[in-house]
């Protein structure tokens, strides 16, 4: 993250919804993972994509490339802008052992969706 990233919240509840990147001509909007998503000469434009954008996307199914280039489904538990947490998919079943990978921010290509 750069210093001319600008926290963005949402006016309703106070939940960050990502960044705008402040590029002196343009803004970017950046979601939670550090994806680049949309590009506009429009702070306010920004503002709104992100506010459409929301959070659902964090819910979706995304798979990490091991060590061994196998993909395994997994599931984002937890991010921050200096690290996102994902854990192995195991359906809700309680008795599987929880193995978790702690990934660099912004999402690293080894981490897409399914």
């Amino acid at each position: 993250m750069q210093a001319n990233w600008v926290e963005y919240r949402r006016d309703s509840d106070g939940e960050r919804l990502g960044w705008i990147i402040d590029e002196e001509q343009s803004y970017t909007a950046v979601d939670l993972l550090g994806e680049r998503r949309f590009t506009t000469n429009d702070w306010l434009e920004a503002e709104q994509y992100l506010n459409n954008l929301g959070l659902a996307y964090l819910s979706e199914r995304y798979e990490l490339r091991t060590k061994s280039g196998e993909w395994v489904p997994v599931r984002i538990v937890g991010l921050s802008p200096n690290e996102i947490l994902v854990k192995i998919e195991d359906f809700g079943a309680l008795e599987m052992p929880m193995t978790t990978y702690h990934l660099p921010f912004p999402k690293p290509q080894q981490l897409r969706l399914r």
